[in-house]
């Protein structure tokens, strides 16, 4: 019979301590946050030039980078704001060249059934949230393989993992980036560069506030209905989630301690995906 195992009273009366907190500076670092005019794009610039990143902000909204340049006075980092189109796919993939990080932000969203939805607009998601954040990563990749080290953050969302109804472009899109995002990863590692998703549910965002408009003509109901009837219906934490959670996310990913973390999605959706 072998003999039991037992557990010294050294570890047991005094455990070896953790490793140190985890390290958030990214100084040296240049980040690029696509969508980063307002939302989750916004808190996520002003997160990574927090931790003292080179941010380059890029959005087609000439008046909120220039106020998300004006809110980054006094970080260690800075905030570049690059006005910028992501269906010019040709100079999304020029911007990213030269980032040590990559953040695949920008979205939109139209909610109309199948039937009723209008293929150019279904044409123009594809082309923000899945042709650009391809175009970006090959942009980036170059080098960040050149150094090593690479970190590429892709905003899913919920519906990365689930679908619902009235939603078939940007279900279509974020199911996508899920794939690609894993393709990058596989094809990364052996470079030092990790690809994740972030998989919010409903975030508190332009974006989602104009969909309480939509989804109340979509179902017939009450706008004021919308959010506890259609929108957090499946979510055991009955609350939309901030920006700034989301953000922190995405730099945890940044991190040294997140090196091992790739090709994987971390999902932030209030228990939705627990059903």
């Amino acid at each position: 019979m072998s003999a039991p195992i037992t557990v010294p009273a050294s570890d047991s009366a005094s455990p070896t301590p953790l490793p140190g907190v985890v390290a958030l500076d990214l100084t040296g670092r240049t980040a690029l946050v696509t969508g980063a005019a307002s939302g989750i794009g916004r808190a996520c610039a002003l997160r990574l030039a927090a931790a003292g990143a080179r941010v380059r902000a890029v959005d087609r909204a000439a008046e909120g980078l220039e106020t998300l340049a004006g809110e980054t006075a006094g970080l260690p980092g800075s905030v570049e704001p690059r006005l910028l189109d992501l269906t010019d796919l040709d100079a999304a993939e020029s911007a990213a060249a030269g980032a040590d990080i990559l953040v695949n932000n920008a979205g939109l969203q139209l909610v109309r059934p199948i039937e009723d939805f209008p293929p150019d607009v279904f044409h123009t998601v594809l082309t923000v949230m899945l042709e650009a954040p391809f175009r970006l990563i090959r942009g980036a990749l170059p080098h960040m393989y050149a150094q090593g080290w690479g970190r590429i953050v892709n905003l899913s969302s919920v519906h990365g993992l689930r679908a619902s109804a009235f939603k078939s472009a940007y279900v279509a899109a974020k199911h996508g980036l899920e794939g690609l995002s894993k393709t990058a990863a596989l094809e990364g590692a052996p470079h030092g560069v990790t690809s994740n998703c972030v998989n919010p549910g409903y975030v508190r965002t332009p974006l989602v506030e104009r969909q309480v408009a939509d989804q109340a003509a979509a179902h017939g109901i009450p706008a004021e209905r919308v959010l506890s009837e259609v929108m957090l219906k499946d979510s055991a934490l009955k609350r939309l989630i901030e920006p700034e959670e989301v953000a922190e996310a995405v730099l945890y990913l940044c991190t040294p301690q997140a090196s091992f973390i790739t090709g994987t999605s971390l999902t932030l959706d209030g228990g939705w995906t627990a059903h």
